[in-house]
């Protein structure tokens, strides 16, 4: 199966201060890869600068064998998606104005969120988290990217509304879009991943499929996901 994202050897931070080392981590096409750890553990950095918004310190980072040090929009115009907790819509704007805004279409849209429909004329800003969730994602999936990047998409959202973002990145994978979702919460990744990495202290502590890992759920939590990292 191919892995249109790659990062091998990946070194990450901001400025003179490294965050993560020595990162191997593939997203392939028709696969949910997670990619979980606690707070701090360097999730956001690895992420952003596989998406392109930061260079890497070191290693290589390839997407759709492009090579370089592609900035994001670049990546994005080669079929590369980035969902965050921030929602990146325009709130001040309806939802049928982003969704003209961002280039796709109506249908395309509410064939992902249906229950977007009843929202199109109502301004972002009024909507609630989880349809602005909705929103962001689907405006991403609508242009049917090769590989999407979701960071932390659960944060804050009621667990109904997670389950809904995650059916939709799973169906999409099956569909054939690489997906990388980056997460807290394990037993939720779980559900839709195929492959797992798990992030302590800046590198990958452990990988393997879901299955394998999937029967070392309490290990895991217990070693790598609870308390404060330094």
């Amino acid at each position: 199966m191919s892995a249109p994202l790659r990062a091998e050897g990946l070194v990450a931070g901001y400025g003179k201060v490294t965050v993560v080392r020595d990162v191997d981590l593939e997203v392939r096409a028709g696969e949910v890869a997670a990619l979980l750890g606690p707070n701090g553990a360097g999730k956001t950095t690895t992420i952003l600068t596989l998406a392109g918004e930061l260079a890497p310190l070191g290693g290589t980072v390839s997407f759709r064998d492009l090579g370089g040090r592609l900035p994001l929009h670049k990546r994005a115009r080669a079929g590369l998606a980035l969902v965050t907790d921030a929602r990146a819509v325009f709130t001040r704007m309806t939802v049928a104005e982003n969704i003209r805004a961002f280039r796709t279409t109506t249908d395309a849209v509410l064939a992902l969120f249906p229950e977007l429909e009843a929202h199109l004329g109502r301004r972002v800003a009024l909507l609630s988290g989880g349809q602005q969730q909705m929103l962001a994602l689907g405006l991403a999936l609508s242009r049917r990217p090769a590989v999407i990047l979701a960071d932390e998409l659960s944060m804050g959202l009621a667990p109904l509304i997670v389950d809904r973002l995650f059916a939709v990145l799973r169906t999409a994978a099956d569909e054939g879009v690489g997906v990388l979702l980056v997460e807290q919460h394990v037993h939720k990744a779980m559900t839709i991943a195929d492959r797992v990495y798990v992030m302590d202290r800046g590198r990958i502590a452990i990988s393997g499929t879901a299955e394998e890992l999937g029967k070392r759920v309490d290990e895991i939590q217990a070693s790598y996901l609870t308390g404060t990292p330094t």
